[in-house]
């Protein structure tokens, strides 16, 4: 019988019960894909990390792989954070930054002077295009224009104001119709720079307390129309969550706090 280490973090917040909990498994050496699914189905939260320790020769410290219940996704910030958080936090980690390779390139964290938690994310590209159908029926009030993300395989959707962001109700079984697409609607916010939400049903996952991951489309969308490159973004789920951005060029910082909630040991036959 096999035993691996399961921790459970709830990321971009500082307390339990906030913010977006994670699944974080760290292994020795990767096992079948379809073991990881499994893990991330049975753990049945909206995001499951793996990683493994690489060789000191190579240019990265740790290979990290995110699923969610039904798939695997390239990219996940909230995962990261809570991965990271373990690292330094229970796997003894002497040194102040995290260097991951994942399936989009490079990734970093490192820990800010006052504790935070700094993703070095990519500056994703976007591009605007006709708003599909099914998101215009699936959510009222949607503008005939949305941009699409290519690199995450995402639609953005920008609103009027917060309010209309935290009152909206999306049709979850039409937005599962998208497939392996998520929606991100965001909007100016009243006590910070811009609000978002996030939902991705066809990926397991109806709607993401907080997704740093979509935060490298969101920084620079909003770091044009507001004219600053510092930003201070909330996401206004019902478990919410807080987040320091910063556009620097062709990376996104995205920083975040952790809360840690659990650990214990999986047993595999």
């Amino acid at each position: 019988m096999k035993t691996l280490p399961i921790y459970q973090v709830d990321a971009f917040t500082s307390d339990v019960f906030a913010g977006n909990p994670a699944a974080v498994m760290p292994l020795e050496e990767w096992l079948p894909d379809d073991t990881l699914l499994a893990l991330a189905m049975e753990n049945n939260l909206s995001e499951t990390a793996f990683f493994v320790p690489l060789p000191a020769e190579a240019d990265a410290d740790f290979h990290i792989r995110w699923f969610t219940p039904t798939v695997e996704v390239p990219l996940c910030g909230h995962a990261t954070l809570a991965s990271a958080w373990v690292i330094f936090n229970k796997l003894g980690w002497k040194h102040s930054q995290i260097r991951f390779q994942s399936k989009s390139g490079p990734l970093g964290v490192e820990q800010t002077d006052d504790g935070w938690l700094a993703l070095d994310f990519p500056n994703l590209s976007f591009e605007q295009r006709p708003t599909p159908g099914l998101i215009q029926e699936a959510l009222d009030g949607t503008p005939d224009t949305s941009f699409f993300v290519p690199n995450d395989t995402n639609y953005m959707v920008v609103l009027n104001d917060e309010a209309t962001v935290k009152a909206a109700q999306p049709d979850i079984r039409k937005l599962k119709e998208l497939g392996n697409q998520g929606v991100i609607i965001t909007a100016p916010g009243k006590d910070c720079d811009f609000v978002s939400r996030y939902f991705a049903p066809g990926a397991g996952i109806d709607e993401d307390p907080v997704t740093g991951s979509i935060h490298s489309v969101l920084v620079p969308y909003w770091a044009e129309q507001l004219g600053k490159t510092t930003l201070l973004a909330k996401q206004v789920s019902a478990r919410g969550g807080v987040l320091r951005c910063e556009l620097k060029s062709d990376r996104v910082a995205i920083a975040g706090q952790a809360a840690f909630y659990m650990e214990g040991s999986v047993h595999l036959r």
